[in-house]
């Protein structure tokens, strides 16, 4: 006995008690109680997913949800279209013709949200009109599952980085690092493009289904059960329907695995397959739905940002112009990450403009990205989290950097919101890491943690409220344009979306109210810069085209008409615009400015391009009237009436031709005729 005393009193050697010190601080819970409670943290992290997002419970559409939702044929089919979506590209719904559904190389198919909205679309979808506060009900329907996906991938991921970490790190580093994390992804303001904009559930269900996938995989690695692991191949799948940012996770699974576990390379191989499987499955589906053909390079500036003008055209960016922009906006992106303003749903071209490595910021980001990409090839090895976090962020960041391949623009904010879950767990486990540096040799305990603590809850309401007032960008497309023009200046998509959008505006007020040309000269001023910016961009000539319809400026409206369709012979809308400019011009020089003969003019040409408008042969009836030329006018004036035989109009001025020129009998008869249709004829 007496010599098993001095054999416990060793124990003060401090290699000894420092491993003691270690165990122990990994088995004993120091934190207070309920924040080791799963259910309170999971229900703490939807009701602050709801508190950070729920203003837009009030919100309409904006932006994409046009191509998913409100211009979509087959979403607006409801439950019927759901073939339609299952069978096409995503955007043909949108464009219905087919090649324009491959403005981005590759096409793209992620029909699962667009089942969804369909499906919604068919219980809660209105044709026509809306509620008296203004909001569809579908849109509040689906800004609400908006929110519940959202508030569920942070509880998926809190889970699962419990999962992941306390088997080798202990409970209390777990359920910090997993706190953390969560609060963190949930507050971020740099999400705010995915949660308020109803079109980001494709993202939010793909890293949803993604991190689900994960848990399943270590569930059934843990218990030994197959059935987890099909449960895992299974939400993979869904993932992939929602969008091709999870095939990523093809490379991030067998990370987790080599960090987190002690699994051998065949049981990595074994947890593997299921997501292999269902990757397969997808792009056989995909393949057979798309076709295999990536085409040529597009050469227009809204769907490839790696163009330059030169001697009125644009040519592709050297080698060392595209690498350098694309490392400029990686840059960016960190930047956003812990600096989240100002933000912006918008940076087309050439809001990011023509890069080179004689910039110092290209370089900084260069040397960033080197170094990640070595801490993290280094820390795998040695099972280093934070090592694995920064290759999280790096692997899932691959598939947008325009690196792999392009993707029709140079960053998006919403292209954070899968590596924003890396980023996020190295705020955790460095704060963890901070706390026990306080500590020294000290146990651990609560008041270790007070500054790691305070540091990240600060973080948190600063991140809450950017959050919070970035949503009221997103209440509908005007507001959203009007607050991002401001940041965007030089994207020539936002100024062209600004202009369209003040057009839209000022459409809804009286021709008499003075506001209504005040905002017309403004969508004139934002699609002037969009030209300026984008010399070919046909879309701001059309709206130019409309803008000085509107205005009464219809040579004008005639000559910008005129130059998207010379960008685009086959510019339909275009085409279709020009020759109501020249009706509504003729009309306009007919009524008020008396210009009888170029009210003439421009009917004739009117006429020449729709000879079957009734409208545009009335018009040319009553003005041929004016001038004195009889035969004209009831030649023009009977096509008309052959078209539409009970139109009162038509047969009323019919009935003053003929009473003037030569047939007042039949005259008579078509006037009396119309004033019995339409008694208020003649007054």
């Amino acid at each position: 006995m007496s010599k098993k005393k001095p054999v416990r009193k060793s124990s003060g050697n401090p290699k000894v008690s420092n491993s003691k010190k270690s165990t122990s601080s990994k088995s004993k819970r120091f934190f207070p109680s309920f924040f080791y409670n799963k259910v309170l943290i999971c229900g703490l992290i939807m009701v602050l997913s709801f508190i950070l997002y729920g203003k837009t419970l009030s919100f309409g559409y904006a932006q994409d949800d046009a191509i998913v939702i409100t211009d979509n044929k087959f979403t607006k089919d409801g439950v019927s279209g759901i073939s339609g979506i299952l069978g096409n590209d995503t955007f043909y719904g949108f464009f219905k013709k087919e090649g324009k559904a491959f403005l981005v190389e590759g096409g793209r198919y992620r029909p699962l949200t667009l089942v969804f909205f369909a499906m919604g679309w068919e219980v809660f979808g209105e044709e026509e009109g809306a509620p008296l506060d203004g909001t569809p009900t579908s849109a509040k329907v689906f800004h609400f599952f908006t929110i519940l996906f959202y508030g569920l991938t942070g509880i998926v991921l809190y889970l699962l980085l419990i999962k992941m970490l306390r088997p080798s790190k202990g409970e209390n580093f777990a359920y910090f690092v997993s706190f953390v994390a969560s609060i963190l992804f949930i507050s971020h303001p740099i999400h705010t493009e995915v949660v308020a904009n109803i079109k980001g559930q494709d993202e939010i269900v793909a890293l949803l289904g993604s991190l689900a996938a994960m848990y399943f995989s270590l569930k059934a690695y843990y218990e030994k059960n197959t059935t987890f692991s099909i449960l895992a191949g299974f939400m993979f799948f869904l993932a992939l329907l929602a969008k091709e940012n999870p095939i990523t996770f093809l490379a991030v699974l067998p990370l987790t695995y080599l960090v987190f576990t002690k699994a051998d390379k065949n049981e990595i191989i074994k947890q593997t397959v299921p997501f292999l499987v269902a990757g397969i499955i997808f792009l056989g589906i995909r393949h057979s739905v798309l076709g295999g053909g990536f085409g040529g390079e597009n050469m227009e500036l809204m769907n490839n940002p790696f163009l330059k003008m030169e001697n009125g055209r644009y040519i592709p960016y050297s080698g060392g112009e595209k690498i350098a922009t694309i490392f400029f906006t990686l840059g960016q992106y960190i930047k956003l990450l812990f600096f989240p303003h100002p933000l912006t749903h918008d940076y087309y071209p050439y809001h990011v403009g023509t890069m080179n490595f004689g910039d110092w910021r290209v370089i900084l980001s260069f040397l960033m990205y080197v170094g990640l990409g070595i801490y993290a090839l280094m820390g795998i090895m040695k099972k280093d989290i934070v090592a694995f976090g920064i290759a999280f962020y790096i692997i899932t960041l691959s598939i947008v950097s325009n690196i792999v391949f392009p993707v029709g623009t140079n960053m998006a904010e919403r292209f954070m919101f899968m590596p924003s879950v890396g980023f996020c767990l190295v705020i955790g486990v460095l704060a963890y890491r901070f706390g026990k540096y306080l500590s020294g040799e000290k146990k651990l305990d609560t008041s270790n943690f007070m500054m790691p603590f305070g540091i990240i809850g600060i973080a948190v309401l600063l991140f809450s409220y950017k959050t919070i007032d970035r949503n009221d960008a997103w209440e509908n497309n005007y507001t959203l344009f009007s607050t991002d023009v401001e940041v965007s200046k030089n994207s020539a998509k936002l100024r062209n979306s600004m202009g369209g959008a003040t057009i839209e505006e000022a459409t809804k007020l009286a021709e008499t109210n003075p506001e209504r040309n005040i905002l017309l000269n403004e969508a004139v001023v934002h699609l002037n810069e969009a030209i300026r910016i984008h010399p070919n961009y046909k879309n701001a000539y059309l709206l130019l085209g409309n803008a000085h319809q509107y205005l009464k400026k219809f040579d004008e409206a005639i000559q910008f008409y005129n130059q998207a369709l010379k960008l685009d012979s086959e510019y339909s809308d275009a085409f279709n615009n020009l020759t109501l400019a020249y009706r509504n011009g003729g009309k306009h020089h007919g009524e008020v400015t008396r210009n009888i003969q170029k009210s003439i003019q421009y009917l004739e040409i009117a006429h020449q391009r729709d000879q079957s408008d009734t409208e545009t042969l009335r018009l040319l009836g009553i003005a041929y009237g004016m001038s004195g030329n009889g035969g004209k006018a009831v030649e023009y004036l009977e096509k008309a009436l052959k078209l539409q035989p009970n139109n009162p109009s038509i047969m009323f001025n019919l009935g003053i031709a003929l009473n003037q020129f030569g047939d007042p009998t039949r005259g008579a008869q078509l006037m009396q005729k119309a004033k019995e249709l339409d008694p208020t004829m003649g007054q």
